[in-house]
Order: C-alpha cells, then structure tokens, then sequence
C-alpha cells in the first residue's frame, strides 16, 4: 500500500508541476506572438512558436501520465516532430524577412527576451525537482533549457539590433532558434526509439530512429 501511495503522490505531483509550467509556457507565448509583431521580430515570433508547441507538449505529458509506455513513447515521438516542423517554418519566415526587409525593434526584443528567461528558469527547476522522469518529463525539461539558452541570445541580438540597426542579428537568433528546435527534435526522435529498443531488449542500429514506426 506505502508503495501505491507513494505512486500516487508522485504522478500528483508530476501534474502539478506541469500544469504550472503548462500555463506559464502559453502566457510566454502570447507574450512573444505580441512582441514578435509590435517589434517586427523573427527571433520572437520563432520563440512564440517555440512555447507554444512547448505548452503542446506539456499537454501531452499530462495526458501521458497514467497511460502505458507505447501510448508515452507515440507521444514523444510527436513531441519530436512537431520540433522539426516548427524549425522549418522558423526558417521560412527569416527568409522571407531577408528577402522583404524588416526592422526590428532592439528593447522591445530584450525586455520581452529578459521576462521570458526569468519564467523559462523557473520552469527548469520545476523539473529538474521531478524523480523518474519519462520521456514526455525529459522532453520538457529539454525544452525549458532550450528556451533559456534562446532568450540569452535574443538579448544579445536586441543588443546589436540598437548598435547597427541591422536586422541580420534577429534572423540569425531566429534561425539558431530553429537550430536548438531540429536538434532537440531529432534528440527526442532519438530517446523514443532508445526506449522502444529498451523495452523490448533489442539492439539498436544506426539509422532505425527514421526507419521504425
């Protein structure tokens, strides 16, 4: 019974925590999807995006709490692929930026950028506190570093968007957005297909990761 009881608090407190980091990541995204077009900005339309698909995953998670390991690990891999289509859509638009021209607005870009690194950091040790996480839990604690690392790097390009008045540094933290969102899709693609080979104590290869369903 202790064992059960145990078990219990822990998923409670599993949901708790990404419920809070569920609300905080759609709050950051409203944020950034106002900034990003007040500002003109692709690094903070990117990292709208980012949270939003982030908030999406927390979803999942929470969904994915009390179900069976397969239904955790599809869940993952969607995780994953919904990075990979966000990266391409990042890329689409900071093309379409260079192409058509923008003006960015260097302090709107680090205020919102400063707020969002002070919620993400809130957010990762939220879950770092959590004991066993599943691959939907290390898929969020993946993307709140990710998204911390991203908003230093807004503030560096907000920097040097007021120094030149160039828009080149918000495309380059836009499309390096893009680059931490392929990587951290890829990873997740990865760890899912590691916990399949886990679970079934088979040996994985080189390249299964994009071959098995």
């Amino acid at each position: 019974m202790s064992g059960e009881g145990e078990l219990h608090l822990e998923t409670a407190d599993k949901r708790r925590t990404l419920w809070v980091v569920l609300w905080l990541n759609v709050a950051l995204a409203v944020g950034f999807f106002i900034f990003g077009y007040f500002a003109d900005s692709n690094a903070l339309s990117a990292n709208g995006l980012d949270n939003s698909s982030d908030a999406l995953v927390y979803v999942l998670s929470l969904l994915a709490l009390t179900r069976t390991r397969t239904w955790k690990r599809n869940a993952a891999r969607l995780s994953g692929i919904l990075l990979l289509v966000l990266a391409g859509g990042v890329i689409a638009d900071a093309i379409r930026r260079f192409v058509e021209g923008s003006e960015p607005g260097g302090i709107m870009m680090m205020a919102m950028a400063a707020v969002a690194a002070v919620v993400n950091l809130v957010c990762l040790r939220l879950l770092q506190k959590l004991q066993q996480k599943d691959l939907n839990l290390r898929a969020a604690t993946t993307f709140s570093f990710n998204d911390f690392v991203a908003n230093g790097g807004i503030i560096l390009a907000g920097i040097i968007v007021m120094l030149t008045g160039s828009n080149w540094p918000d495309l380059v933290v836009g499309v390096a957005v893009a680059g931490i969102a392929l990587y951290g899709g890829i990873d997740i693609l990865r760890d899912a297909h590691m916990d399949k080979h886990d679970e079934e104590g088979t040996e994985h290869h080189r390249g299964d990761a994009f071959r098995e369903p």
